[in-house]
């Protein structure tokens, strides 16, 4: 839960995380995920309050992720914020979380539209152009999986835990990213396919394990991020170029990853682009992002019914 301010502001942001719930499992189970929410949200919703030092009454509008998400942990989100908003006779706006993940690049900036973003995630990699806060339109994305997807599958077959991504971006740090030559994650226009790369992986272990020969994991991750970055920052520049926007941005989970962003806002940098990226603490899932993301729709007269 959190409270924002002017879409830009963060008054108050709690995070209640499950991760060490789910790492017994290896990812996350939807049942005991949507129990858990109903556990911690009263006590998520009290402390934001207490945090910020406001009531229900001085929130102009309430808001949730409506989707895409788990179903369960939707709905008791969307009903808590819908029964505060009736409680308190205020507007509910129903958010999608794709879209607030873009939004979490307005907080503490001055970022305005139009701009390309990338978003990556570990169930969404997209290049979206966003021509307003309104108007935004996908002009590439994955054909198979999503970058943060590829990671965790790649993380799982070098025998990191669960959640194995940023395991594996940090592993990745002491490898040779020149050891393995994996194939392209591009296919036409703007669009990637991730599934090649980890077959690729996958093919070199068995091969390794067939020959009894030793496997650095620390190089395999490191090959692996770099042909993942690569094709990341290849795709979004050229966006940028193609459409004569000189603004860039990056959302999502995988947004926080330092390589990632250093090596974006290196290629912007070559090329005169102003680069944005969200606080590493707004990258991943966080209700301020659907606040943010909240107050621009709520300026263009978005209200959603009870339905």
């Amino acid at each position: 839960c959190a409270i924002v301010k002017g879409g830009r502001e963060v008054i108050a942001n709690v995070v209640a995380s499950q991760i060490k719930i789910h790492e017994e499992f290896g990812g996350v189970i939807p049942e005991i995920a949507a129990r858990e929410h109903l556990e911690a949200i009263n006590v998520v919703i009290d402390e934001t309050f207490k945090q910020a030092g406001v009531t229900g009454k001085d929130v102009t509008a309430f808001a949730s992720t409506v989707g895409p998400g788990l179903v369960g942990c939707l709905l008791v989100g969307m009903n808590a914020a819908k029964t505060l908003a009736l409680a308190y006779d205020k507007p509910f706006i129903g958010v999608n979380h794709l879209n607030a993940h873009l939004a979490a690049n307005f907080i503490d900036t001055n970022l305005e539209p139009p701009f390309i973003a990338l978003l990556v995630s570990g169930g969404h990699t997209q290049i979206i152009k966003v021509s307003s806060f309104s108007e935004m339109e996908i002009i590439g994305e994955t054909i198979d999986d999503a970058v943060g997807e590829a990671y965790d599958k790649v993380a799982r077959l070098i025998g990191l835990p669960y959640p194995g991504g940023p395991k594996l971006d940090k592993l990745a740090q002491i490898g040779n990213s020149h050891t393995f030559k994996l194939p392209e994650a591009k296919v036409g226009g703007y669009d990637f396919s991730f599934s090649g790369l980890k077959s690729a992986v996958l093919n070199y272990i068995n091969g390794c394990k067939m020959k009894r020969q030793e496997i650095n994991e620390a190089d395999i991750a490191a090959s692996f991020q770099k042909a993942v970055i690569d094709v990341l920052v290849e795709h979004a520049v050229h966006a940028a170029k193609e459409y004569r926007i000189d603004k860039f941005a990056i959302a999502g989970g995988v947004a926080s990853k330092q390589t990632l962003r250093e090596a974006m806002e290196k290629a912007c940098k070559e090329r005169g682009i102003q680069f944005y990226h969200p606080s590493p603490i707004f990258c991943t899932d966080n209700a301020a992002m659907i606040g943010s993301a909240a107050y621009y729709e709520y300026l263009q007269g978005r209200r959603d019914g009870w339905d």
